[in-house]
């Protein structure tokens, strides 16, 4: 595949040139770096700061002194960014945090940095930073990594805990609530496109801020983002990954989370008039609305949005018909990876097939197609789901690969990725979101090859079985697994759950090493003559 990137030089031992002691006075390193580091940086003193750092360091900052995200990369570029922020931002009460992140930290035996966490202020706000030290060849240790972010704003507290509402409220909270969420003389000074889980978090932290804010989402209910997928449908990323702020899934919540939990309520209370599913994530979201009291117009989009002066005059239309025009200060779009209509491949000759052709975003279950011939064009995550259910209903299915996929097992995959930060007994779920942000995305291009190598031996014989039936494998782009696949193309991987051992088993029968050329009434024509009978063709593809 394309390298996008450079080839990062991860700090080893070796290439340091660098030894660590076995009488290493981890914490006294890290207290003597700080207070050189405090002193310059209350000073403004750039340069000073600059000699405390390795040639190839990395500052990432996240609104604490460049109100924006930013990653510095190399020495010049952070001088530069501390000579131009240093004076206007005016860092100063810094604090060591003398805790039990403070120390030396070893990912791997020829990789070792130190760890300190620490707190300051600036002139908006009070923050938070993450330092790494490495070593040299003379013993001394400077930064690799430093990560700095904005936690409050000074003079507008989060109301939560003692500044949270304490008047009581008799009778009066309907009606209250009614008011606030439908903005009868006023507007919102934010606008939120999009009630997913993204514009949902976003919302909760405004109401926080006592930002006023409007969430307006197109689909009848919250939820329906996950309440109208397929029923097989499953979070692969585990609980611990996922919480949302001031309202954490619960302990009894499973570690993979359903979107839908395929049952009834006629199942479970016998025939009643209401038979919809219950739908756990997407029911989740909904109820997470409610609790928050975030204000949120269901069944309602954005017509227009023009700039006027410093505000945006904003037109949303309702689902009953009716229009309202608001000037809002800011718009924010939370209207996710998923948000089109899918992409929809045409080729010759779908209109004289004779079986039913449509997107993974319509298919609902598999017991639609009982008795049916199925082919699932694609072979990332939703084609691999949806084949499980098929096999798993009886019906026969192949799976069509257009090209290779990266496969990770999630048994194998989070142990080593998220281990001890995303588990369970693992890190506070504000101490691994910070962890996991202070690293520099390019700095872990270096670190994501090395834990794709190891998953890989962890998961070699799935994969050779894979590769044995004719699956085609990819490590990603440039040796990286999914990650740079997430963020560039929200696909190309499968991190399995199962489906994997299935193809390899050949269960879920397989088809690739040719292009489609045609559908015919009976199924499809590749390039290479071959042919594939169908009833049904599910396009998995994005």
């Amino acid at each position: 595949m394309s390298n996008p990137l450079p080839e990062p030089n991860l700090p080893t031992l070796q290439r340091l040139n660098a030894t660590i002691p076995a009488d290493l006075d981890s914490k006294g390193i890290a207290k003597a770096w700080f207070a050189a580091f405090v002193l310059s940086a209350e000073a403004g003193d750039a340069q000073g700061v600059a000699k405390l750092f390795v040639e190839d360091a990395f500052w990432r900052d996240m609104l604490a002194l460049t109100w924006d995200f930013r990653t510095f990369s190399g020495l010049p570029k952070i001088t530069e960014f501390l000579a131009h922020r240093l004076a206007s931002t005016r860092p100063t009460a810094f604090a060591l945090r003398d805790d039990a992140y403070l120390g030396l930290h070893q990912p791997y035996p020829d990789i070792a940095w130190i760890n300190l966490f620490f707190d300051f202020e600036t002139e908006a706000g009070i923050a938070f930073g993450i330092a790494r030290l490495i070593p040299n060849a003379n013993g001394e240790w400077r930064a690799h990594t430093v990560y700095t972010n904005l936690e409050d704003l000074k003079g507008f507290p989060e109301k939560i805990g003692p500044l949270r509402n304490a008047a009581p409220n008799h009778g009066k909270w309907v009606e209250d609530r009614k008011r606030e969420a439908e903005f009868a003389d006023k507007s919102p000074v934010v606008l939120i496109v999009g009630g997913g889980q993204s514009g949902l978090e976003v919302a909760a932290r405004l109401k926080a801020l006592d930002v006023s804010t409007l969430v307006v989402e197109k689909n009848q209910r919250i939820g329906d983002n996950w309440r109208n997928r397929y029923d097989a449908l499953c979070l692969h990323d585990p609980v611990w990954y996922d919480h949302m702020p001031y309202l954490p899934f619960p302990p009894t919540w499973p570690v993979y989370t359903p979107a839908v939990k395929v049952r009834t309520y006629r199942d479970v209370w016998g025939d009643m008039s209401d038979s919809s599913r219950l739908i756990q994530l997407a029911n989740w979201l909904e109820s997470y609305a409610e609790a928050l009291e975030l204000n949120v117009w269901t069944s309602s989009s954005v017509i227009s949005a023009v700039q006027d002066g410093d505000l945006w005059k904003v037109s949303i239309g309702r689902g009953d018909g009716s229009e309202r025009t608001f000037s809002v200060r800011h718009i924010v779009f939370a209207t996710g990876l998923g948000s089109n209509d899918g992409v929809f491949p045409t080729y010759p000759g779908m209109d004289a097939f004779k079986g039913q052709i449509l997107h993974s975003n319509r298919h609902k279950n598999a017991a639609d197609h009982l008795g049916k011939k199925v082919v699932v064009v694609g072979a990332c995550t939703s084609a691999h789901d949806i084949c499980v259910d098929y096999f798993e209903q009886g019906v026969d299915v192949t799976m069509y690969q257009r090209g290779p996929t990266y496969i990770m097992s999630t048994s194998n995959g989070w142990k080593v990725l998220m281990g001890g930060v995303y588990s369970e007994g693992g890190l506070p779920t504000e101490i691994a979101d910070r962890l996991n942000a202070s690293f520099p995305h390019h700095f872990n291009v270096g670190l994501a090859q090395r834990s794709t190598k190891a998953i890989a031996e962890l998961d070699k014989d799935l994969l050779d079985g894979l590769r044995a039936r004719g699956f085609l494998l990819t490590d990603g782009i440039q040796g990286t697994g999914f990650g740079l696949l997430a963020w560039s193309k929200a696909g190309g991987y499968y991190l399995d759950t199962g489906a994997s051992q299935l193809i390899a088993d050949g269960k879920i029968k397989l088809k690739n090493g040719s292009l489609i050329e045609k559908f015919t009434e009976t199924g499809l024509k590749f390039e290479d003559g071959s042919e594939l009978s169908a009833d049904v063709v599910v396009f998995a593809t994005g």
